[in-house]
């Protein structure tokens, strides 16, 4: 049986999907299992990141483990605490969800939030993976409430370019890693296939609605105010403008093989994301 921790996120639900469509027994976890919708045959256990005694249940009769903890500035150990749990069930494999850049000097706090994680995992004598997705296609969802209102969707990233990676990719290279031992021992980048702008995602579902998207760019010297305005928590603005002026600056702009290789098939890009949920994007 394979544990999905955070299965009701966006990775997670995804993962979970495609490992029920292939036969395969799994544990998901959540918070509030009233509110998660598993599907059928599903072994649903409540985990709650606050209460790390409930890792040692989710994780009993466990052969792989996909770890999705939520590292951050106010972080309390959960992915070390969750490495902990696995251990002591006699979980064989891990496989940790981390983040594109982490160890880099150049993305300070956010650069270093995943590093005590994979370093638990590193450290922990069970097989492991480690997955460094870069910035989701889904992320665009945060435009629809701007396009539904007629307002142009912000851009807080300027001219710098990056490959948007679809969360069903990193979703299939997490099932293959927790089912194959060959993956064992690597550090994999998960990117889309190629590089582009906000401008150019924004054009790009624009062809795909057959309508226009307005676009308003949001100067560095701004950003701060105009995310504070729109009600996100201090950690989080300065979190996300360490990592906005990272890809400003180029920095973001790399195009790995890693999800074709193990994959067997080319990378999904932002059109093919955009295309297969364009409904969601659709005016009520």
């Amino acid at each position: 049986m394979i544990l999905i921790t955070g299965a009701t996120g966006t990775i997670g639900s995804n993962l979970l999907r495609h490992l029920v469509a292939d036969g395969v027994a799994v544990r998901a976890t959540a918070r509030d299992l009233a509110t998660a919708d598993f599907p059928a045959g599903v072994d649903a256990v409540r985990v709650d990141y606050r209460e790390p005694d409930t890792f040692a249940a989710a994780m009993t009769g466990i052969e792989a483990a996909f770890l999705n903890g939520v590292p951050g500035p106010d972080d309390t150990g959960v992915d070390a605490a969750l490495v902990a749990a696995a251990r002591a069930a006699g979980v064989r494999r891990v496989v940790k969800l981390s983040a594109i850049g982490t160890g880099d000097p150049r993305l300070a706090g956010p650069g270093s939030w995943h590093v005590p994680g994979e370093d638990a995992v590193r450290a922990s004598g069970l097989e492991w993976t480690i997955l460094r997705p870069n910035t989701f296609a889904s992320n665009t969802f945060s435009w629809i409430e701007p396009m539904r209102n007629g307002h142009p969707v912000p851009n807080l990233t300027g001219d710098g370019r990056q490959a948007v990676v679809d969360p069903r990719d990193v979703a299939e290279v997490a099932a293959a890693a927790l089912r194959d031992p060959a993956h064992h021992g690597r550090t994999y980048t998960l990117t889309g296939p190629t590089l582009q702008t906000t401008r150019d995602q924004a054009a790009e579902l624009a062809e795909i609605l057959g309508r226009p998207i307005a676009v308003t760019d949001i100067a560095a010297a701004d950003a701060r105010a105009f995310m504070t305005a729109a009600g996100l928590p201090p950690a989080f603005v300065e979190g996300s403008l360490i990592g906005q002026n990272f890809i400003r600056d180029g920095h973001n702009a790399v195009v790995t093989t890693d999800v074709d290789e193990i994959l067997g098939r080319v990378s999904r890009s932002y059109a093919e994301w955009a295309a297969d949920h364009r409904s969601a994007f659709a005016h009520p």
